[in-house]
């Protein structure tokens, strides 16, 4: 967390705006303070408000599918006892499943304006990894930037933008060198005073060099990329906030290698809107695209107007999502069940207390 430059921060500098505000006034929560999540720690929470900024316990959750605070989150919070914060309700939210046997949905920031999908001009570059994050960035409804980091090292980045912009003919794609000042003029239309900005990507593009970049001092340790595959090295832990000097803000988040989408079938259908717009012209409307008469899916693959490789990445995220999706929901209920057990058995627990 950076506060140097906000003794104390306002709650608009910290990107308060009336959505919060309406919240609260629903909730009947004028009697405490509002601070927003700068840090997510294993047991506590960092957090900063015009009246308090510092460590508040985790709370702990009664059952694994409770929505904890992330980073990005706006608490409400009784300063004196430092406990029992109020989370509200969100704007917007990135989420994936968690990496693990279980069916988890983790949430990796929230409040977002912006996401910069970060993503390397070199042997690194993945069109298929990119529409994963652009399918997390449109099921969030937060404004998509593709950021493309090593371009003094590409040679001609032209190649990789034009296969970035493919994706989506308005999707904004920035090619950087990273380590340049002139990072913070390239980004300006998306850097305003109490906006707030998320990194997504994999493992060692440049996002930790990003970071320092953009607010002037080493805040992520960095390493250089190995020659033998063109990756970068893994830096960043954990998810962290930052203040960029015009007033915005940064999360940094861990490298992603894998990222398993999960309820995501919104952003998943508008990252492929071309073959949305195909398929209504199907003959049969529960068409699968897999052999069926009158496919218009299949008419343009023939015809060269959709590449075959797109509809097969379609498809896997559909399904990767489904299944996902499913097992997500599954947890949730076996949470919940396991969450009325325990609450029954406290429950009996008292009255055999009052009747003993």
């Amino acid at each position: 967390m950076t506060l140097s430059a906000l003794d104390p921060p306002t709650l608009a500098e910290l990107g308060w705006s009336a959505p919060f505000q309406a919240a609260c006034d629903a909730q009947d929560l004028d009697s405490g303070d509002a601070v927003r999540v700068m840090a997510v720690h294993r047991e506590q929470l960092e957090v900063a408000g015009p009246r308090f900024a510092g460590r508040v316990p985790s709370p702990r959750p009664l059952t694994a599918d409770a929505d904890l605070p992330t980073v990005g989150d706006w608490l409400v919070l009784d300063v004196a006892r430092l406990r029992a914060p109020v989370l509200l309700p969100r704007t917007s939210l990135i989420r994936r499943r968690s990496a693990g046997r279980e069916a988890r949905i983790q949430a990796i920031a929230a409040n977002l304006d912006t996401v910069l999908l970060v993503t390397s001009a070199n042997l690194d570059f993945n069109l298929a990894r990119l529409e994963r994050y652009l399918a997390l960035a449109r099921e969030a409804g937060v404004t998509p930037v593709v950021v493309l980091t090593k371009a003094d090292l590409a040679g001609d980045p032209a190649p990789f933008v034009a296969q970035a912009r493919s994706l989506d003919a308005d999707l904004a794609v920035v090619a950087v060198d990273a380590r340049e000042p002139d990072l913070v003029a390239l980004l300006e239309p998306w850097l305003g005073r109490g906006r707030t900005l998320a990194l997504l990507g994999s493992s060692g593009v440049g996002k930790s060099t990003i970071v320092n970049t953009l607010i002037g001092h080493a805040a992520q340790a960095t390493q250089g990329i190995r020659e033998d595959d063109a990756r970068g090295r893994h830096t960043t832990t954990g998810r962290s906030m930052h203040r960029i000097a015009g007033g915005a803000w940064l999360i940094d988040t861990p490298g992603m290698r894998e990222v398993q989408v999960v309820e995501a079938a919104g952003g998943i259908e508008a990252v492929f809107d071309d073959i949305a717009g195909l398929a209504a012209d199907c003959r049969f409307a529960d068409c699968r695209h897999a052999g069926e008469p009158g496919c218009a899916v299949a008419a343009a693959i023939a015809a060269g107007t959709l590449a075959p490789e797109r509809l097969v990445r379609f498809r896997k995220l559909h399904a990767e999502d489904r299944h996902n999706s499913e097992a997500a929901h599954e947890a949730r209920a076996r949470s919940r069940a396991f969450g009325r057990m325990v609450r029954g058995a406290m429950a009996a627990k008292e009255r055999r207390g009052r009747d003993g």
